[in-house]
């Protein structure tokens, strides 16, 4: 989801920055409807919508166990679903000049590898070679282990037998002119691993999220039945009208705002709508309860052993 330069401790707030070029080719429409923080409370006979997999509150382990261990590789991965029990395995998509659907943030691997250029430049067997460990123990002393050197950068096809298709999956697409056959080659792993049956579906085993719009438009033209998360830049939520969030619905079943735009208004506002709201990126304790008791329905975070214990005090 958003960039980090670097990961931090968990109470270091600066990590939820976020400014990367792929944010500003998401559509930012406006209108002179009543804007999200304007809306009256009319539609109280709105169906409410729970997370598909019957929790109250969603951890969603953002890129992995991220603060923990190297993000999108399988120490990160092993960590947040084996050893935290987080509700979802987070994925960001890259393609490979061959064609492979690979977990990596950046379109380029300079961040969190030891190579340089874009995803798009490298065979799989290129990008295979590179080291996908060794910066996160230069840069997180406290969590550094020997066994982080040389993480290799995984396949969706990868992370997907490693887990199986009884975990769940949060995958994040990319615009499609930049990845161009994404969505396809996305259905069809899924496909290929049985993630797109209707149990699979209902349970919420996998959710596709993005921040395009055309992405987004894009799977529910390709599979109407895969639920749909539509990304929001920081900043964007507040001037999104009741017509542009409408619009919204008529794709998706939740969004995900920046955590800090949103507000207990608001949150009650999409609610009504009938969105289930999930925010980026929660890393401190007193941010998650906040937002709990805003009505999130969870939050895509670094530290998913910090959320599950702040929804287990509140029981």
């Amino acid at each position: 989801m958003e960039p980090n330069a670097s990961q931090t401790q968990p109470q270091d707030t600066t990590k939820n920055q976020t400014q990367q070029t792929e944010h500003t080719n998401n559509e930012n429409t406006t209108s002179s409807a009543k804007t999200v923080n304007e809306a009256g409370d009319k539609r109280a006979d709105t169906k409410e919508i729970h997370n598909l997999n019957g929790e109250k509150y969603a951890t969603i382990a953002h890129r992995g166990a991220s603060g923990y261990a190297p993000e999108h590789t399988f120490p990160a991965y092993d960590k947040s679903h084996n050893e935290i029990g987080a509700s979802y395995i987070e994925i960001d998509l890259q393609m490979t000049k061959d064609g492979k659907l690979v977990a990596m943030h950046d379109e380029t691997v300079d961040r969190t590898t030891n190579g340089t250029g874009r995803v798009d430049s490298y065979t799989l067997k290129e990008l295979k070679k590179l080291d996908a460990g060794s910066k996160f123990n230069e840069q997180n002393p406290n969590y550094a282990d020997e066994a982080y050197k040389g993480a290799k950068v995984p396949t969706l096809d990868e992370i997907i037998d490693r887990y199986g298709a009884n975990a769940n999956y949060y995958i994040e697409t990319k615009s499609p002119d930049v990845y161009p056959g994404m969505e396809e080659k996305l259905l069809d792993t899924l496909d290929k691993h049985n993630l797109l049956t209707n149990d699979a579906l209902n349970n919420g085993h996998v959710i596709v999220q993005s921040f395009s719009q055309d992405s987004i438009e894009k799977m529910n033209n390709l599979n109407p039945d895969v639920p749909l998360v539509r990304l929001l830049n920081k900043g964007e939520l507040p001037n999104l009208s009741e017509q542009d969030l409408e619009y919204i619905k008529k794709f998706a079943i939740g969004v995900g705002p920046h955590y800090t735009d949103l507000t207990k208004d608001n949150v009650k506002n999409l609610k009504e709508l009938g969105f289930l709201v999930h925010p980026y990126t929660v890393n401190t304790k007193a941010d998650m309860e906040r937002l709990n008791s805003y009505g999130v329905d969870g939050v895509f975070t670094n530290y998913a052993d910090i959320y599950k214990q702040v929804v287990e005090d509140s029981k």
